[in-house]
């Protein structure tokens, strides 16, 4: 057999390893102590890292001396960037993609990248590490069996509303992601769909020098943040429902409550700030709910 038959039936290392490999790092979410060995030397080795934010990630670098090439990739940008990286793994060039903390993909527009590269037929392989969700998950002292993870709420109240009535009856710990300036309205649409009676943990500022778990129930957790302004990060993390959905679940909504008030004889101002009392909500939250009808 010649030696250019040979050549066809026998595909090169290189035309075997055509394409790179996506990796999906996870970086610290406080502590930069926790970095993994082998995230370390991949972020070193590799020849590009997509990154949420690189003014951040840069930080990080500059901790383990890594100098490897920065690309922006967020939410506002991933419809753009991200077909052009799938573009550079299938030139067979290894990516690295990091989220400001924790792992990407998770509440974060890494799973955008991940989902191009599986459809490209590009390997997708995870550096595990930190996740704050797992980590307040596992320090609450609620049930670890079986959660859902729920993330960011949204922020009109007729999609935050729909959401929390499809989750209230669930008998899974829920696990939510909040900011500190929207973390009181958080607490009390929560009260409001699920009951403040409901066993709740608040984790802030995880593996960082004030970390700190508040356990209690969703109305105490309420009570003691309208008294004290919330700072850093939070994680919430929700016993599931026992037997059925409680009674406190609203089934009105903004856009029902108004119209009754106002067909009482209020205005349609005070029909709001009615509306926005009785589901805690704020004002804003009613008047999107009426332009969402």
């Amino acid at each position: 057999m010649g030696r250019t038959e040979e050549a066809r039936r026998t595909p090169s290392k290189e035309a075997r390893h055509a394409k790179g490999m996506l990796y999906l790092a996870a970086t610290p979410i406080g502590n930069l102590e926790d970095m993994t060995l082998r995230a370390v030397r991949i972020l070193k080795e590799a020849p590009l890292i997509a990154a949420e934010d690189t003014r951040h990630t840069r930080k990080l670098l500059a901790r383990y001396d890594i100098h490897t090439r920065l690309l922006s990739y967020h939410e506002h940008n991933k419809l753009e960037k991200g077909p052009r990286l799938v573009d550079f793994l299938l030139a067979g060039n290894d990516l690295v993609c990091v989220s400001d903390a924790g792992l990407p993909g998770i509440a974060d527009p890494g799973s955008h990248l991940a989902a191009l590269a599986v459809a490209a037929g590009v390997r997708v392989s995870p550096l595990p590490g930190a996740n704050a969700a797992l980590s307040a998950l596992i320090c609450s002292g609620l049930d670890t069996r079986r959660f859902t993870f729920v993330g960011f709420l949204p922020r009109t109240a007729a999609k935050r509303g729909e959401l929390l009535t499809e989750v209230a009856a669930r008998r899974d710990t829920l696990i939510f992601y909040e900011a500190p300036h929207h973390l009181k309205d958080t607490l009390k649409a929560l009260v409001a769909a699920l009951g403040g009676a409901r066993p709740a943990a608040a984790a802030r500022e995880l593996t960082k020098r004030y970390e700190e778990f508040r356990r209690g129930t969703l109305a105490g957790l309420l009570a003691h943040y309208s008294e004290e302004e919330p700072r850093g990060e939070f994680v919430l993390v929700v016993a599931g429902a026992e037997g059925e959905a409680p009674e406190s679940v609203p089934q009105e909504t903004p856009q029902e409550l108004v119209v009754q008030f106002m067909e009482e004889g209020r205005t349609k101002k005070e029909a709001m700030r009615e509306a926005a009392r009785r589901l805690h909500l704020s004002r804003r939250d009613v008047y999107q709910a009426l332009l969402e009808k």
